[in-house]
């Protein structure tokens, strides 16, 4: 039996210290939200993983359900869901990211 959309959204959340569902890849984002949230991540050095939800509109929509939340992009650290691009913006701005992402820093 197939596993339900909800059921992969979590596997994935669970899986990765960080990953951000968004629309494109980090590489060629589709939107200017993804885009900073996206940039803001390569900025702390954090690898992260991304789950683009233009290919699949079930994930698209699944997400926003899992979350609550009704916008993409939206960021997950360690099993919890952070935000989207304001809010996550403002936890840049403020050192509050930085200090959530520094345990997940690889040591040089």
């Amino acid at each position: 039996m197939s596993k339900s959309i909800l059921e992969q959204i979590d596997e994935v959340v669970k899986e990765n210290d960080v990953v951000l569902f968004m629309k494109g890849t980090p590489e060629f984002p589709q939107c200017g939200f993804s885009q900073r949230v996206s940039a803001i991540l390569a900025e702390q050095g954090i690898p992260f993983a991304s789950v683009n939800v233009l290919l699949n509109e079930a994930v698209r929509q699944g997400i926003k359900e899992y979350s609550d939340w009704p916008t993409i992009p939206q960021l997950y650290v360690k099993s919890e869901f952070i935000g989207g691009c304001d809010i996550v913006s403002e936890m840049h701005e403020s050192g509050e990211l930085k200090e959530l992402l520094a345990p997940l820093k690889k040591e040089a």
